[in-house]
């Protein structure tokens, strides 16, 4: 019985917790502002992602310009997809915002 009661207690203060981190996550979702830990993880991983992203892009965009010129087209193309879009995306976005 003793377990039965501890177990039973244990389970309530669990969802107890559960229930006000959630809480907490979505009052700075209404807030508009990113929490902490997706400031962090954009700044630990995304950032870095999207800045060999870039670097990768602008070296096929290097790699892709002879050809373009070859062929008589425009490079603003390649050149929007493989280098701007990911440089916006590593440098001019506030920390923490995904879109």
């Amino acid at each position: 019985m003793r377990k039965t009661m501890l177990s039973v207690a244990l389970g309530a203060s669990l969802a107890l917790f559960s229930s006000i981190s959630t809480a907490d996550e979505y009052r700075d979702t209404l807030d508009g502002k990113p929490s902490a830990g997706a400031m962090a993880f954009d700044l630990v991983i995304v950032r870095p992602v999207s800045l060999v992203a870039t670097v990768i892009g602008t070296g096929l965009f290097v790699l892709s310009l002879p050809l373009s010129i070859i062929q008589g087209e425009r490079p603003s193309a390649p050149a929007q997809k493989l280098v701007v879009e990911p440089a916006k995306f590593t440098f001019d976005r506030p920390l923490g915002e995904m879109e």
